[in-house]
């Protein structure tokens, strides 16, 4: 149902699965095992922590693997193509949850910081509603945003007004972020907009 691998102009999204990820490796960038502190940067806004054992990073991927296997999200390696700054390298997450009785799709993605401020995020937001609304035929994308995030809120506003969205509000005590309830902003583009928004 989901691609194994998409390709957009700067960037190369690949399933992620144990067949394709080094779960060393992949530890080692969740857990901030290199003392650099980023990833207590990156998920500051997210409702994850940091990997504090290799068995974190498993199940994640055990977890991801079931998901796409019933049909619920499809999550893929973030990689810059040739020519880019890091090509190859493991950049980040990008995801696609699927509710198929609201015939929605969420996205979600993390990047690692030195990563950031490329455009990546729209790019790979690009790439998933292409796959939302031509292939799996869903009627709407959604994005959430942690209400403090400003980072997120510019990236996802220009991308969302990019393929004719808007933002429909702010969600209150939406979701835990360790021992807080968090307030979310929400985002939508139906396929309407969409199609409006991107065709010649």
């Amino acid at each position: 149902m989901f691609p194994e691998r998409i390709e957009t102009d700067r960037l190369v999204l690949e399933r992620l699965c144990h067949e394709h990820v080094d779960l060393q490796e992949f530890y080692r960038i969740c857990s901030d095992g290199d003392g650099s502190e980023e990833m207590d940067e990156v998920t500051r806004y997210m409702p994850w922590d940091p990997h504090a054992t290799i068995n974190d990073s498993k199940e994640f991927v055990d977890r991801c693997e079931k998901q796409w296997d019933d049909a619920e999200a499809a999550t893929y390696f973030i990689r810059p193509r040739e020519g880019e700054g890091g090509a190859g390298e493991f950049a980040g997450n990008a995801g696609l949850s699927i509710d198929w009785d609201r015939r929605t799709g969420t996205l979600g993605t993390w990047l690692r910081k030195r990563f950031w401020g490329r455009g990546y995020s729209g790019e790979r937001a690009a790439a998933l509603m292409d796959l939302a609304f031509e292939r799996l035929d869903l009627d709407c994308v959604a994005v959430t945003h942690h209400a403090d995030n400003e980072k997120s809120r510019r990236a996802i506003e220009k991308y969302v007004e990019a393929h004719g969205g808007r933002c429909d509000g702010r969600l209150r005590n939406w979701v835990p972020y360790g021992d807080e309830i968090a307030d979310e902003y929400r985002y939508t583009v139906t396929q309407a907009e969409y199609r409006d928004a991107t065709e010649d």
